[in-house]
């Protein structure tokens, strides 16, 4: 199963690359060597194509709003208490998981709740893991007003070979945990930010599975 976000993108490279694989057994025909290691190349090309807007099924364990779950597949490569200054003004718990190029890339809500802010910046491209990224890199922020009154908020980080986020939360609307925040293309980052005082189930270097792995619980 695709991601929607990648229907062109699969097609393209589909045409393009078959078309470049045939043209090399039409047009050189007597270079044996050169026609199969160049539609080799092509078929690896395509494979990468397709396992990077791959969006496997994923079901939550149960829905429960004070489990934070992760939004990404990845590793966890920050927890660290950090001054969140965009809209919460204090200091949170900061969860980041990183992406590469071989992750899955769709992104998922940790909670549900009411989308009470949501901004796209535009930014640099700095690697997904440099700590400037989270406030200097093109990205979304997203935050998410539980019933119970508390906060949790996520941030979209594009990294050095992503150009181009996806983010389908509305102000306004209201998330449900475990359905669709977004999508990334080719490397980045997600940090999730959650209250102090939360137990933190997830440690540095540990891979994460959207919708699997549970971050945090909040208390």
């Amino acid at each position: 199963m695709f991601h929607k976000e990648g229907y062109s993108t699969i097609l393209i490279c589909t045409v393009l690359l078959a078309g470049i694989s045939a043209a090399a057994w039409v047009f050189v025909p007597e270079l044996q060597g050169l026609k199969i290691t160049l539609t080799a190349f092509c078929l690896f090309f395509w494979i990468i194509i397709l396992q990077f807007f791959r969006n496997p099924a994923r079901t939550l364990p149960k829905i429960d709003n004070n489990t934070v779950y992760a939004p990404a597949d990845g590793k966890v490569v920050v927890i660290e208490e950090s001054q969140e200054t965009e809209i919460l003004g204090e200091k949170y718990i900061q969860i980041s998981v990183f992406m590469s190029p071989l992750n899955v890339h769709v992104n998922r809500h940790p909670v549900s709740g009411k989308i009470s802010y949501y901004r796209y910046h535009a930014g640099k491209f700095l690697m997904a893991w440099n700590p400037k990224s989270s406030t200097e890199n093109e990205r979304t922020t997203v935050l998410y007003e539980l019933e119970n009154g508390k906060k949790v908020l996520v941030r979209q980080v594009a990294g050095f070979l992503a150009r181009r986020i996806i983010c389908y939360a509305k102000e306004g609307a209201t998330a449900q945990q475990g359905q669709e925040l977004g999508f990334i293309r080719f490397g980045s980052r997600v940090d999730v930010y959650v209250p102090l005082g939360s137990e933190i189930t997830t440690k540095i270097g540990e891979t994460s599975v959207g919708n699997k792995t549970v971050l945090a619980i909040l208390k």
